[in-house]
């Protein structure tokens, strides 16, 4: 078991808009090699949250919910990432079945929804906990100590008061 990246903060993403703002600047604050968690009850808006950060990316295609191919790659002007959807992942056994250790290992970035299926055998770089909240969510940030990191809820935060 890993232990979890620390805290950044916590916020009320009152709308989609705001969650694909925060995914702007989640986009912003990737680095190759980060493996992302996205957590949350179905329909938190992880996949919402997924889109954002890789048209943030630069990707413009459409971007698939993985549920049934599980893995979707895309090619972005800064990288590879990597969006894995493990809903139906129901064993430690079929999660290794996927060779997670090596999209994990390359300069690529990983987008893990439903992480809980993984048995702490991947390590996060940022952990995304989203939580249906009304009309809007609540998000929770762990992550890495870097420059910009600390100001990711702050700029959110504003653009959400009323």
């Amino acid at each position: 078991m890993h232990p979890d990246p620390p805290l950044i903060g916590r916020a009320l993403l009152v709308s989609e808009s705001v969650t694909a703002r925060f995914g702007a600047r989640l986009a912003q604050l990737l680095a190759p090699g980060d493996t992302v968690f996205l957590e949350g009850e179905l329909g938190a808006g992880k996949s919402t949250l997924a889109r954002s950060v890789l048209g943030n990316m630069g990707w413009t295609g459409r971007v698939r919910s993985p549920s049934y191919a599980l893995i979707h790659t895309y090619g972005t002007p800064r990288g590879t990432v990597h969006h894995l959807d493990l809903y139906r992942v129901r064993s430690l056994d079929e999660a290794v079945g996927l060779d997670l250790d090596r999209l994990a290992a390359d300069d690529s970035i990983c987008l893990v929804e439903w992480p809980d299926r993984l048995g702490g055998s991947l390590a996060p770089v940022w952990s995304i906990h989203l939580e249906i909240a009304g009309e809007g969510r609540r998000i929770e940030v762990r992550g890495p100590s870097r420059p910009g990191c600390e100001s990711i809820l702050a700029h959110l935060n504003q653009e959400t008061r009323p």
